[in-house]
């Protein structure tokens, strides 16, 4: 079945096609025989019940610098006119995100929207994942440079990073006797209006932070990203390398606990962050790392995203 597929993206120029996650999918959707259509965020409106989006209509190729073309900006009716809408800007998650989410979220009756904008919104990275504190390592949320002092202490060593960060952006690690605790808690609060997150330093983030991939709520690979020397994050697009892994016993019990509600919500394409066991992030917003996961394992991530759009639509009716 040839769908009609628009792409609520960061411009199809500033990609780097070698490991983007959301040029992958076009790809495949391409291969299906999908036709595309590429807008960014701020070209959304919304005018008497309908909601529009001046787009492109774009065809893909894997040539690094000649990787599209795209015909002239047209204005679409994303209830009428598509079949499918993939939001797949990068964050921050800011009040620019979230009304995205709103205005999609009238035609989402109509339109299927991956993953869908409502559980999108009610789901940030870091505090949707609170909701398997069991996994995670211990876990503080707050504006308090009291409260922060006290967990430093209990815990010795600390992460401290923005609630609605992405990429590794903004994340410090706080050693035992580290002077700079006041100082940076002083300007989280100054930059960021919102409390921020505080987590125990897991040193074997040296060993690797596992991305899993769950597709429609069951996990179809990972990948290790190891930190580059003298850091600790270990995310992609801050230097971290990616390596083949498999899945532990824990990971997949990990798994097994989020997957039957990622489904429910209709978060069909999930990356959650585990290091050493212990569960860090769920993101649903604008997961990476299907490319590298697919050269490791020779899968099929992106046919695996739109089998799942498929059957979803085909429970439609």
């Amino acid at each position: 079945m040839s769908l009609t597929v628009a792409v609520q993206m960061d411009p199809l120029e500033t990609i780097k096609i070698a490991g983007d996650s959301t040029f992958a999918l076009m790809l495949a959707a391409q291969a299906r025989g999908h036709t595309l259509y590429a807008y960014g965020p701020a070209d959304l409106s919304y005018d008497r019940g309908q909601v529009r989006a001046t787009a492109r209509p774009v065809t893909v190729r894997a040539q690094p610098g000649d990787h599209f073309t795209a015909g002239e900006p047209v204005t679409i009716d994303l209830a009428d006119d598509v079949d499918v809408v993939l939001m797949r800007q990068d964050p921050p998650f800011d009040l620019a995100y979230i009304t995205a989410t709103h205005l999609l979220e009238r035609i989402a009756d109509r339109t299927l929207v991956v993953n869908d904008p409502a559980s999108v919104r009610n789901a940030p990275e870091k505090l949707f994942v609170l909701d398997y504190a069991r996994f995670m390592p211990p876990t503080l949320i707050t504006r308090s440079l009291d409260d922060v002092r006290a967990f430093h202490a209990e815990q010795g060593e600390i992460v401290v990073k923005p609630l609605y960060g992405n990429a590794g952006s903004a994340v410090f690690h706080v050693a035992r006797a580290d002077k700079n605790l006041a100082a940076l808690v002083e300007l989280f609060g100054e930059v960021w209006r919102e409390p921020f997150m505080v987590q125990a330093f897991l040193p074997d983030v040296s060993e690797g932070d596992k991305r899993i991939v769950l597709v429609d709520g069951v996990a179809t690979g990972a990948i290790n990203r190891l930190p580059k020397s003298g850091e600790i994050r270990s995310n992609l697009a801050a230097g971290g390398a990616a390596h083949a892994t498999e899945l532990t016993a824990k990971e997949r019990e990990i798994c097994d606990a989020l997957g039957p509600e990622l489904a429910r919500r209709g978060l069909i394409f999930v990356g959650i962050d585990v290091i050493a066991g212990h569960l860090t992030e769920i993101n649903v917003t604008s997961p990476t790392g299907i490319v590298a996961i697919d050269r490791f394992n020779g899968t099929d991530t992106p046919g695996m995203i739109w089998d799942a759009i498929a059957r979803r639509l085909a429970a439609r009716g």
